[in-house]
């Protein structure tokens, strides 16, 4: 008969514990977000989570050329890049950037190709910089580019001739330029189909009847505008615009938020509640007449050039006869002072003078 091996005394208890302590090594641990991916720049702070790479950097001189080749966001505030040369972040492949943020960061010129290397960048922030120059192929890299944001980034130099050639290739679908002091729509600055267009805090008081006109054309009609914080003018101008709102409220997101700015009387009055024959063609508060004004002075001023004209015809018809009524009047005025001077002569005379009385 085979002998039995003897086991080890009490060896059958640990062996349950034993499986327990080596599971955790052989389970992969659950993914967890990383404050410090080993591409992230020493400027930036990046966030890595399954879902999504961020990445946010402060203070810099020029575009970072080292990221997470597959990073989604990127912002960059508070830095002085100046330039967005052509290829700006194209150090390392970012075939996955769909958002990049580039506020406050005193850019003044983007050249020619700067977005190449970015093909899936679909929202593009500008905002809060002093644009000066855009080359006409500025854009060019970033063929998926739907919402473009120029939050205070004209008012340095008119840039709507620039920007519309820079825009020309682009299927935009959300446009801001909140905060430019505009005083009229940008119609170069407004591609076919553009879904959303953001104009609030500008310096607009009206949109005139051909601006009207082009947001009803077949391109512009699914446009969505937003105008709130502008200071609107209530006056008889402003009528064509208050007709288009009530017909067309669901166009402007915030109509019920838009407020008369002048005149006096009417600051601060939403304009769904005016009524089109309560607008006055007042002065304007730069003292600049309205309509009505306007239209009787230059009708003044044509009747008074028409009474000039006939008074002239009638002098140059009557020319003889004018003529000599002032020939007359001339006799008679040398008549009358013949007279004087003969009655003065005689008072002069001492042999005409009368004797003193006794």
């Amino acid at each position: 008969m085979a002998r039995r091996q003897a086991r080890p005394a009490g060896g059958g208890r640990w062996l349950p514990w034993l499986g327990l302590a080596v599971l955790p090594l052989a389970v992969p641990p659950a993914a967890a977000p990383s404050a410090c991916p080993s591409a992230c720049p020493a400027a930036c702070y990046c966030v890595v989570t399954p879902e999504l790479q961020q990445c946010r950097c402060e203070r810099l001189e020029e575009p970072p050329r080292e990221l997470p080749a597959a990073v989604h966001n990127l912002s960059i505030a508070g830095s002085n890049l100046s330039v967005l040369a052509r290829a700006a972040f194209a150090g390392r492949p970012l075939r996955d950037l769909r958002l990049l943020r580039l506020r406050h960061d005193n850019i003044h010129t983007i050249e020619d190709m700067a977005l190449q290397g970015l093909p899936a960048l679909r929202t593009l922030d500008l905002s809060h910089n002093p644009l000066l120059s855009v080359a006409a192929g500025a854009f060019a890299g970033a063929p998926l580019l739907r919402t473009l944001q120029l939050n205070q980034a004209l008012l340095a130099a008119p840039l709507e001739e620039q920007l519309a050639l820079a825009m020309r290739n682009l299927s935009l679908r959300r446009l801001e330029l909140a905060g430019n002091a505009l005083r009229a729509l940008p119609a170069a600055l407004l591609p076919p189909g553009l879904e959303e267009l953001d104009l609030r805090n500008n310096s607009l008081q009206r949109l005139a009847a051909a601006e009207l006109r082009s947001l009803d054309g077949p391109e512009l009609r699914g446009l969505r505008l937003s105008l709130a914080a502008n200071p609107l003018s209530c006056d008889c101008g402003l009528r064509p615009f208050l007709a288009w709102l009530r017909a067309a409220a669901s166009r402007v997101l915030d109509a019920r938020s838009l407020r008369c700015a002048a005149p006096p009387g009417l600051r601060g009055t939403a304009l769904l509640r005016l009524r089109p024959e309560a607008l006055a063609c007042a002065l304007r508060d730069g003292g600049e007449p309205g309509q009505l004004e306007t239209a009787s002075y230059v009708f003044f001023g044509i009747v008074l050039a028409l009474i000039g004209i006939v008074f002239l015809m009638v002098l140059y018809l009557n020319r003889r006869g004018i003529k000599r009524w002032l020939h007359n009047l001339r006799e008679a005025c040398r008549d009358q002072m013949e007279g004087y001077h003969y009655r003065y002569e005689q008072d002069a005379d001492p042999r005409c003078a009368g004797t003193p009385g006794l």
